[in-house]
């Protein structure tokens, strides 16, 4: 079981990083005149939330809450 908590820790993990990045990746496009759509940059930044708050749930040791 053990075992199983740190492989979810580690995805969680992942997850929350790759979200950041793309969050921090569309922003320096957005800054550059490259990109232009407020509505994702709102996307990925409420997916960017999202996936650190599961993350410190999980470190936490809080269960997930049920999906909307």
């Amino acid at each position: 079981m053990a075992n199983q908590d740190a492989k979810r820790l580690e995805q969680l993990a992942a997850e929350a990083q790759y979200r950041t990045q793309r969050l921090a990746l569309y922003r320096a496009r957005l800054y550059g005149g490259r990109a232009h759509d407020r509505v994702r940059l709102a996307e990925l930044q409420r997916g960017s939330d999202e996936a650190k708050a599961r993350l410190r749930r999980a470190r936490a040791g809080e269960a997930e809450p049920p999906p909307a």
